[in-house]
């Protein structure tokens, strides 16, 4: 006689609907986090009211305040979730990287635009250069949570070629922006101009990125001709 199989005690009800209620528990700082992102590009920072965040996520004001105490911490999650959060995965990148530094400045810039200006989060950068003079709290931790950062991370990236012989001796201070200032030119078409007059806008991301890269490293000066009489 087959032995008789344990039997299985169905879920209760009560206990399904517990489980239920702690995975949308867990689930609600990214859903509110996700539709502060859409809000803040949409509106900016200024004029985007708290319930109306709370709303998009389809929770009460109250709930909001329960995992941000105020707008400007939800402002702040926002940056750390999609932007400033990822300087140390980008600087691991950095270490591990085997090519060239040319390589690398292209490699650079494609995974910024890939990652943070072919996405929604793009768009607060547009909204702190709007917006950063009105709120100079929210200034100084853009500055020192992005900024910072990423102006030290092209500055590595920059000294790695000068150290490897393949840039000439570079201004550092300076020559950073020669590579974050075409990033921010493309985000702030993307979130300004070209939605507005896309006909006269119309850039292509990835040629706009080969022609920097190639400016940048290239130059855009033609070869000096040989003197006469040399080869």
């Amino acid at each position: 006689m087959p032995p008789a199989k344990p039997s299985i005690a169905p879920l209760d009800p009560a206990d399904e609907s517990g489980v239920k209620r702690e995975r949308r528990k867990q689930a609600r700082p990214g859903e509110l986090l996700d539709a502060a992102l859409d809000l803040f590009v949409e509106k900016g920072f200024a004029a985007t009211r708290s319930e109306e965040v709370a709303a998009r996520a389809g929770v009460s004001k109250g709930t909001l305040f329960l995992y941000f105490p105020s707008k400007e911490e939800l402002f702040k999650a926002v940056v750390r979730e999609n932007v400033s959060g990822r300087f140390a995965e980008w600087h691991d990148e950095f270490e591990a990287f085997q090519g060239s530094t040319p390589d690398m400045v292209r490699y650079c810039l494609q995974v910024w635009w890939d990652r943070l200006g072919a996405t929604r989060a793009s768009g607060i950068t547009k909204l702190m250069i709007s917006e950063a003079r009105n709120f100079p709290e929210l200034a100084a931790f853009y500055q020192r949570e992005v900024i910072r950062p990423g102006n030290e991370l092209i500055r590595r990236i920059l000294q790695r070629g000068i150290d490897r012989g393949e840039f000439k001796p570079l201004d550092l201070d300076y020559a950073v922006y020669s590579i974050i200032a075409p990033m921010v030119h493309l985000i702030m078409m993307k979130h300004s101009l070209a939605p507005c007059a896309p006909q006269d806008y119309a850039i292509d991301p990835q040629r706009y990125l080969q022609c920097v890269a190639d400016t940048l490293l290239t130059g855009i000066c033609k070869p000096a001709a040989p003197a006469p009489g040399r080869k």
